[in-house]
């Protein structure tokens, strides 16, 4: 991938059902702020200039896309997902080179459940990380001590922290080598960046923002809320 690339896609995996929330409506399409969810996060990529097109991987019998008003926007595509993040992400990259993307195009992999990534820390990440061979990801470094569970909710040891950060998303890499780098890891893989790492890349570390948290609590609802008021309204 380099600044040549011809142009720059988004994929967000929205085929999950949220199970941490006891929730019967996926966590995607939780209302936050008056949008769901996944709107704010579909938002956020049709926001940088520099994304051609989106494509949401769903689940197969989602009941609640076409009530969003991403689903009408041309520049947003949808395909089917698949059990497991890495399923989804995979078929959203296949359909997009079957709308004519092409292997050294970027492509931007998003959480559904990130909605409140602001599209300065997006493009902070394609001007940094697009001329990379091995592309990038937003990511903080680790401020606080951890400690390692026993197994029986004590602590066994506490983990030296320097050096480490914790990945976020949207994480940014050639469309083609993310095929390669997926259909050869297990399908267990968190995210795109540990994939691309089993192929021997070496992903940039980009500074990204403590309020692109993942919601994945029930408590996590206010605080992103509170994050997302106030942005602009209007889908761009």
């Amino acid at each position: 991938m380099n600044q040549g690339a011809e142009a720059v896609w988004a994929v967000i995996p929205a085929a999950g059902q949220g199970v941490r929330m006891d929730d019967p409506t996926p966590k995607q399409y939780h209302p936050l702020a008056g949008r769901a969810v996944l709107q704010w996060a579909v938002e956020a990529m049709l926001g940088v200039t520099a994304v051609r097109g989106v494509m949401v991987a769903l689940a197969p019998d989602d009941r609640h896309w076409q009530g969003l008003a991403a689903a009408a926007h041309p520049r947003v595509h949808t395909c089917t997902g698949g059990a497991q993040r890495a399923a989804s992400v995979r078929a959203g990259l296949t359909a997009l080179r079957e709308r004519g993307a092409d292997p050294g195009d970027a492509v931007l992999v998003h959480d559904a459940a990130r909605p409140a990534v602001t599209v300065t820390a997006i493009e902070r990440l394609l001007t940094i990380a697009a001329s990379e061979a091995d592309g990038g990801l937003l990511a903080l470094p680790v401020r606080d001590t951890l400690k390692m569970d026993a197994g029986d909710g004590h602590i066994a040891s506490t983990i030296a922290r320097d050096g480490l950060w914790q990945a976020q998303t949207p994480q940014l890499f050639p469309l083609g080598r993310l095929q390669e780098a997926l259909d050869q890891a297990d399908a267990s893989v968190t995210d795109e960046a540990a994939a691309m790492e089993l192929l021997g890349a070496r992903p940039r570390l980009v500074e990204g923002e403590v309020g692109n948290i993942k919601y994945t609590y029930a408590g996590d609802r206010q605080w992103l809320a509170e994050q997302l008021r106030g942005r602009v309204g209007d889908t761009q």
